[in-house]
């Protein structure tokens, strides 16, 4: 499988390499967003992990670009870093509603297996919020979002869900049963007003709620 990086700084991008190429990934690193964007259809990859701040004016380029290859091929599976939590890029990459993409802190990928797993369940097709990223997210609410109806307990099975879990994996975290897990995801579901069609697909809409809610209220 091949791997389309871009990274400005050159020990992480070559960390990066290393880290992947170990883990048989084809890999192509590039320095900055520009050089990525000309360079996405000759390498043609699989997947794609990008620094969200990059030359020139280290603000959203990696996002930018994320954006634009996932407009060019639909759907395609990206994974941003950033060496802080910044809510807005997070909200602005996921606002197209389908999965495959991922948006984590760049300590993370010290952790290298939850880095791995990360970057598999992307490729998957999964949505994979950072955990601090959602803790911060789920904080700060606005009063009339529906997010506040959740109980503890439902908020907490929804941090999961946006860090990627499964029902299964969540259950196994918060050591209650499978079908208590269900339970409270179909209570999510019911109070964010989540029609009963695709059950992966409200998942992703699920996460997408309270990203939306925290960009009107950054935007206030």
């Amino acid at each position: 499988m091949r791997i389309l990086i871009a990274e400005d700084d050159a020990l992480l991008r070559e960390g990066l390499a290393l880290l992947l190429g170990s883990e048989g990934f084809e890999v192509v690193a590039v320095s900055d967003a520009d050089e990525f964007l000309a360079r996405f259809e000759e390498v043609a990859p699989h997947v794609a992990v990008l620094d969200v701040r990059m030359p020139p004016t280290f603000t959203n380029e990696g996002l930018k670009a994320a954006i634009e290859v996932r407009k060019i091929r639909p759907g395609f599976p990206v994974l941003v870093l950033s060496a802080y939590v910044e809510d807005r890029y997070a909200g602005e990459l996921l606002a197209g509603g389908a999965g495959g993409v991922g948006y984590l802190l760049k300590e993370r990928v010290g952790k290298v297996a939850e880095f791995i797993d990360a970057l598999n369940r992307v490729i998957d097709g999964g949505t994979v919020m950072d955990p601090e990223v959602v803790s911060q997210l789920m904080s700060r609410r606005r009063a009339d979002d529906p997010i506040r109806t959740l109980t503890p307990r439902e908020s907490e099975v929804l941090g999961l869900m946006a860090e990627g879990l499964g029902n299964q994996e969540i259950s196994q975290k918060l050591v209650v049963s499978d079908t208590a897990v269900s339970k409270h995801i179909g209570n999510i579901f019911a109070k964010l007003g989540l029609s009963a069609s695709d059950a992966g697909h409200r998942r992703v809409l699920a996460v997408l709620a309270y990203l939306r809610g925290m960009r009107l209220h950054l935007d206030e």
